[in-house]
């Protein structure tokens, strides 16, 4: 009884302890990825006690400060001549990653009530502004690479830009911009579309989407100087701004091909979800071949209005699967059974056009799905067969899938354009 005047303080130095090895813990992690993803380069940053840098700088004396701006200090350290810096990290671009506290976020979500934006996401006020809010209840370690990768992507306008982040509770909390319109599942999908009353998305403006989905995917392998492969294209992963501009994320499990290596290992766990490429089922490894898979499979749900984890309009057997169902019905060019009803009934002129621009778009979706990974297209071809599907709806003879013939088709382009 005489030590219970003691209990809440007992409990608050337990939370606080909690919270700051939290923030070391999670810290550590989000240096070591950042470190790690720096051009894709091992950089040797070593770690040193507060101790060794007092006596290195003789308590930080004014007399070893070389320049008061990014305060450095010229000393000797373990034999040699060195600068310490109050910065580290060099050869990157700054990323604007700001560290919010617990308390903050709580207030900006009102406590997280149940009525968030889709599983873990929230919308917040911070700062004056409206914000998304990811909370991630599991494995640190992905929320970490979440970050990274999306602060590396951040100059994609196709990508949902990181403001900051909370590091202080066990599993980080991830700040993010805003998208007013949100997920893409819920404007495509025929059974959310049903649902939440939503009217359906018209075929110009998915086929844009498409497009520029492909963009940001070439970019995530191509930016970079080693491949980084996303591993998670789902229509749940884009989200949507204002204007129904598509902002790409979740880069959870994202992972990029080490350097002399042709293919990497992706997360395990991911093998038994189900839908995956068939080449990272059978070995657990994956190129970015395997993206152009998921594009492809994300291709037949624009087209189709169906999710692919839960089918509603057409009739697939059980063991099937969307994309074995459309490879097996697409032989008999049987498109208005398999396009979505709310595309075929949009009014306009052109019929024929917007027949043949759905055949082009079948056609590279089944490109994209082959179960050799060597004849599926890069992305950077895909993006490209979409923009001439998007541009030449006149000649959809010309439209077909065969990106066999992709670079004679550039170089007649080009020749035309000359």
């Amino acid at each position: 009884m005489r030590w219970s005047w003691f209990m809440p303080f007992h409990h608050f130095f337990i939370k606080r302890k909690q919270r700051e090895r939290a923030f070391y813990e999670n810290g550590r992690l989000l240096l070591e990825k950042l470190i790690a993803s720096c051009n894709a380069k091992p950089i040797p940053i070593r770690t040193f006690s507060a101790q060794q840098l007092r006596q290195a700088t003789n308590n930080f004396s004014s007399e070893q400060l070389v320049t008061g701006f990014s305060i450095r200090y010229k000393v000797s350290l373990e034999g040699r001549i060195v600068l310490i810096k109050s910065s580290f990290v060099q050869n990157a671009k700054p990323i604007p990653i700001r560290t919010f506290s617990p308390q903050q976020l709580r207030q900006a979500t009102n406590n997280y009530p149940p009525q968030h934006l889709g599983i873990y996401w929230y919308k917040g006020s911070l700062e004056g502004r409206i914000v998304l809010i990811k909370r991630i209840d599991y494995l640190g370690r992905i929320a970490i690479n979440d970050l990274v990768i999306s602060a590396q992507m951040s100059g994609h306008s196709n990508v949902l830009k990181p403001i900051g982040c909370c590091l202080h509770t066990p599993y980080p909390f991830l700040v993010f911009e805003f998208a007013a319109n949100g997920f893409l599942s819920d404007r495509i999908y025929v059974s959310r579309v049903t649902e939440l009353q939503h009217e359906p998305m018209v075929w110009e403006r998915r086929l844009k989407i498409a497009r520029q989905i492909a963009h940001a995917l070439s970019y995530l392998h191509t930016a970079f100087p080693r491949p980084v492969i996303h591993m998670g294209i789902r229509m749940r992963c884009i989200l949507l701004d204002e204007h129904d501009v598509p902002k790409l994320s979740n880069f959870y499990f994202s992972v990029s091909i080490p350097e002399d290596e042709a293919d990497v290992e992706g997360f395990n766990g991911l093998r038994y979800l189900g839908f995956c490429a068939p080449e990272f089922e059978a070995t657990g490894k994956v190129t970015e071949k395997a993206d152009v898979y998921d594009f492809g499979r994300f291709l037949l749900e624009l087209l189709t209005g169906e999710d692919s984890w839960q089918i509603s309009r057409l009739t697939i057997d059980k063991d099937s699967s969307l994309v074995a169902y459309i490879h097996n019905r697409a032989q008999g060019s049987c498109i208005n059974e398999i396009v979505d009803p709310a595309i075929l009934a949009e009014d306009g002129e052109g019929g024929a056009s917007l027949e043949h621009q759905l055949q082009a778009v079948v056609d590279l979706a089944l490109t994209c799905t082959e179960e050799d990974p060597q004849t599926r297209p890069t992305m950077v071809d895909v993006t490209k067969q979409l923009r001439r599907i998007e541009r030449f709806t006149q000649t959809g003879e010309e439209l077909g899938g065969n990106l066999q013939n992709l670079k004679l088709l550039e170089s007649v382009e080009e020749h035309a354009s000359a």
